[in-house]
């Protein structure tokens, strides 16, 4: 696999949101369909996303089958073409306005067939799916096109491919093709289901301005075991880049009469803010949401400025304060506010009007006091869980009044946690004021999901942002003012190009910064923008006009939610004049796929919009009553294990299993490892079920006459430190007295700095946090989970995740045994592993160690300096003296268990030493 050295570019990161395609044919092996060709073509020119997915089946079996067509994309993007074509003869969909298709939508349902194609899957996507019967040796062929401006987010652009064909393919292809006209920066990748052996199917490429990924695995590659069908493609293709930025923030690109500015200038301070935070503790909140809140709120309060300041409001029945007035980020008013976030428990009904309200006159007052500093911003950040129960419950009037006490003066942003919020109500309350919404999972990273949503507002550049063009070059332009603009993201201005338009287009950007006025300005040439765009490999005929058209049309659909009722049916007209004329299936147009004869005769491909609904979500009175009689495993444990309903209601119910091999009359059984087992229950519920395994012997199994014996059995050290020279020697380190966190090593050679917190009782780590300086990445890992941090963007990974992340001069990578590596050219590699039981903790692994400097320091790296081995006085071989920057250290030859190639591990001599 060839990764190019990046460009040395000192410009934020650019990043291509959330491209996603799945196919998936979920019973192909078992009825006989087979896919002999299956192909991802994904050009992104200049932001724009035209994806075309086609899939080709044959029907292997006697009798006539069905064959599925499934695939994911984002909630972003607009489906423009879908057709099958059997037996030579293509069924188009076709797209017309909903009001036209509903009759057929409403025949279908009436029929009881399943009418509608499209639906939301998870936090962003939707699923399409189609189906179609096949006759004998016939084949059908499926093609899918959709297309997406991706918006950047947190300064990263990132193209995700999902894949799951369910069975090997003999032709299987992805094909990513990127062209920025601005230069590409840097270019990595990731795969939740790439090895190493697969890696060699993969091949990058780039250069100043374009990039080509080629995905192109064998039926061997793609089997999980010699002959079998089954594949190892199940799982995430993710790609991420950065562009190239000029100092004035701007370029103007051109195709075919339209152009496209983006604008995202470099190096601008960050404006100093003033933040309140209004939380929700009514009793709604309470367990896992609130848990999560005070963990989110807590790592927030960190992150404000020197110069910021803030104020904290909570709510339920009633709305509290916890100052008087908005206060500096001091270290000890964050180290204060902490501690009151850390005691917010959730209990009574929930007053949203009342905590808005109190909210806008907190930060009126405090600016007419003239205690915000000048030239600050403003924001106001929500976060509720549920709709209004007390005081004004009316949501209009609730809106109104929000809307009213504002003013124009601030931004608000609502964040609603789970689904048992009203969504549409936060979203316009945001849009009314400046701001945006966002919906919060309920899932183990709901903190993480808080965070990086205040990371995307943390840091405002400019505010009041105006784009102007010659009224003689240019017309229908698409937004061009803005209320706030944040360092990671991107605003976007797209436009007509006139019929007599100059040869040069310019472009005049105004906004304020901190105390200041400032303007940008952008020219471009038509002529050599034109030519830019001719490379028939990486351009999509017309797309910066689909540009235009896609970018409109998401504009005036959000527009709608916050006008008036008669502004809102004229941007709705023409939202729908648009998506009839350039093909798109949005909430205005519906998509009718047609059928052979004697079939389904039609099926409607909807766009989904965000409700309330949760369509994946297991009832807890549905896993109440049918888990206990589900098989849960066990973890090389012999006997039953109690399966623990955490939450409500209380559940703990005994499971009985076979024992394999059979028990014979004599001694013991051998154990038998299983998978761990969690369970989600529901969306209103956070309660997770998990396996508790107990060392106990099947009662029905125990012979009678049969004496326990339990060996105790050998142990892995916490930390297993490969030693540098040809000995190739190992130290087990054990650490007997640590209750701080600690500097683990620090090499500022290779750029590497270890921490963690050493759990004395458990024997191994409470935490490790791993932090490299180039590039910048940051792995936090917890017996739970691993988070990855780079560019402010946290990514969560669950241990035995599959991971396989390829950066500049750093791979990550996790296997199903849940072993992390983190390894590079010329560095160390270090390895994480969490232990079965979560309770367990972490071990910390060390390889490849010569590569340390003589500047490696901390409490492990001081045993990659002068270390003196000496043999006391009467000892035998198994004792030694380690001398170590004027210590002594007694280590002792055990037998220990090493997990450098993942578990189980296998048994090794090292020199244990005691910390």
């Amino acid at each position: 696999m060839k990764v190019p050295v990046p460009a040395h570019i000192g410009s934020i990161v650019l990043v291509l949101p959330l491209l996603l395609a799945v196919l998936q044919t979920a019973s192909a092996q078992k009825n006989g369909i087979q896919i002999y060709s299956l192909t991802v073509d994904s050009k992104v020119s200049s932001r724009f996303a035209h994806t075309v997915i086609t899939s080709r089946v044959v029907n292997k079996a006697e009798e006539a089958q069905e064959a599925i067509f499934e695939m994911e994309l984002p909630k972003k993007a607009f489906i423009t073409n879908f057709s099958m074509i059997i037996d030579g003869v293509t069924y188009p969909g076709n797209i017309k306005e909903k009001a036209t298709a509903q009759k057929q939508y409403s025949e279908a349902v009436a029929r009881g067939e399943s009418a509608g194609l499209v639906k939301a899957t998870g936090r962003k996507m939707e699923q399409f799916q189609v189906s179609v019967s096949v006759a004998p040796a016939a084949k059908v062929t499926f093609e899918l096109v959709y297309e997406e401006l991706l918006k950047r987010h947190l300064g990263v652009y990132e193209l995700l491919l999902k894949v799951r064909p369910q069975q090997v393919v003999k032709h299987l292809q992805m094909d990513i093709h990127i062209f920025e006209p601005q230069g590409i920066s840097f270019l990595e990748t990731e795969s939740s289901f790439m090895t190493n052996e697969l890696a060699d199917a993969l091949i990058v490429s780039q250069n100043k301005t374009k990039a080509h990924i080629l995905f192109k695995p064998t039926l061997s590659q793609q089997q999980k075991s010699p002959g079998q069908q089954d594949t190892v493609l199940d799982g995430n293709f993710i790609v991420r880049y950065d562009v190239t930025r000029t100092l004035s923030g701007g370029s103007i690109q051109i195709e075919n009469g339209y152009f496209v500015h983006y604008f995202a200038p470099e190096g601008l301070p960050t404006m100093p803010k003033n933040v309140v935070f209004v939380i929700d503790k009514s009793g709604s909140m309470s367990g896992r949401k609130i848990q999560q809140t005070r963990e989110a709120l807590i790592k927030i309060l960190s992150d404000l400025g020197p110069k910021d300041q803030f104020n904290l409001i909570t709510f339920s029945s009633e709305v509290t304060q916890w100052k008087p007035q908005l206060v500096p980020a001091s270290t000890e008013n964050v180290d204060e506010a902490k501690r009151y976030a850390a005691g917010i428990h959730a209990s009574g009904g929930t007053n949203i009007n009342e905590a808005m309200l109190t909210a806008v006159s907190r930060l009126k007052s405090d600016n007419q006091a003239e205690l915000l500093s000048e030239g600050s911003v403003s924001l106001i950040i929500l976060l509720t869980d549920g709709d209004p129960t007390m005081g004004e419950t009316n949501p209009r009037k609730i809106q109104k009044n929000v809307q009213e006490a504002i003013d124009g003066q601030y931004s608000l942003f609502c964040l609603g946690f789970g689904f048992d919020v009203s969504y549409a109500f936060l979203e316009k309350m945001a849009l009314d004021n400046g701001g945006l919404a966002r919906r919060i999972y309920e899932d183990s990273d709901s903190a993480l999901q808080l965070q990086d949503f205040y990371q995307e507002v943390a840091n405002p550049l400019l505010t009041t942002v105006a784009f102007q063009y010659p009224s003689n070059a240019v017309e229908e332009v698409t937004q061009d003012n803005f209320q706030l603009f944040f360092k990671g993201s991107e605003m976007v201005v797209a436009g007509k190009l006139r019929d007599k338009s100059p040869d040069v287009l310019s472009a005049i950007v105004k906004g304020k910064m901190h105390k200041q006025n400032v303007t940008f300005q952008t020219k471009s040439s038509v002529a050599k923008q034109e030519e830019e765009f001719q490379s028939p490999k990486y351009i999509f005929h017309n797309f910066m006009e689909r540009l235009w058209a896609y970018l409109t049309i998401q504009q005036q659909l959000e527009q709608m939610v916050s006008a008036s009722e008669a502004e809102s049916q004229v941007l709705k007209d023409r939202a729908l004049n648009l998506s009839l004329e350039y093909n798109f299936v949005t909430p205005l147009t519906s998509m009718v796929v047609t059928k052979p004869e004697g079939q389904e005769q039609s099926q409607v491909a909807e766009k989904p919009v965000e409700d309330g609904e949760c369509g994946t979500c297991v009832p807890a009175s549905w896993a109440a009553e049918h888990l206990p009689v589900l098989g849960v495993s066990m973890n090389l444990k012999w006997g039953f294990s109690m399966l623990k309903w955490r939450g409500s209601p209380s559940h703990t119910c005994p499971l009985f299993y076979p024992v394999t091999p059979p028990l014979p009359r004599k001694g013991l059984p051998e154990p038998t490892s299983f998978p761990s087992f969690s369970f989600r229950t529901s969306c209103d519920d956070s309660s997770t079920l998990s396996t508790s395994p107990i060392f106990a012997l099947p009662l029905l199994s125990l012979p009678q006459e049969l004496a326990l014996v339990v060996l105790a059995p050998i142990q892995a050290p916490p930390v297993l430190l490969m030693l540098p020279g040809p000995s190739m020697d190992r130290l087990c380190v054990n650490i007997k007295d640590s209750q701080e966190p600690m500097n683990l090593l620090s090499d500022p050679d290779q750029g590497i700095e270890v921490t963690g917190q050493y759990n004395t009782e458990k024997a191994c780590f409470h935490w490790i946090e791993v932090t490299f300086k180039n590039p910048q990445v940051r792995v936090h890992a917890s017996p739970e989970q691993v988070v990855v941090t780079r560019h402010r963007r946290n990514s969560a990974y669950k241990w035995k995740e599959t991971l396989y992340s390829v950066l500049p001069g750093l791979k990550m990578t996790m296997n199903k045994t849940g072993l992390l590596m983190l390894s590079g050219p010329d560095k160390v590699t270090i390895s994480l592993l969490s232990l079965d039981d979560p309770g367990k903790g972490l071990l910390l692994l060390l390889r490849d160690t010569d590569h340390f400097s003589s500047h490696v320091n901390g409490t492990l790296g001081q045993f990659y300096q002068d270390v003196l081995w000496e043999t006391p006085e009467g000892a035998d071989d198994n004792k030694r003296i380690l001398k170590v920057q004027g210590k002594d250290y007694s280590a002792t030859r055990e037998l220990k268990l090493d997990y450098q190639e993942g578990p189980p591990g296998k048994e090794i001599s090292c020199w244990s030493v005691e910390l």
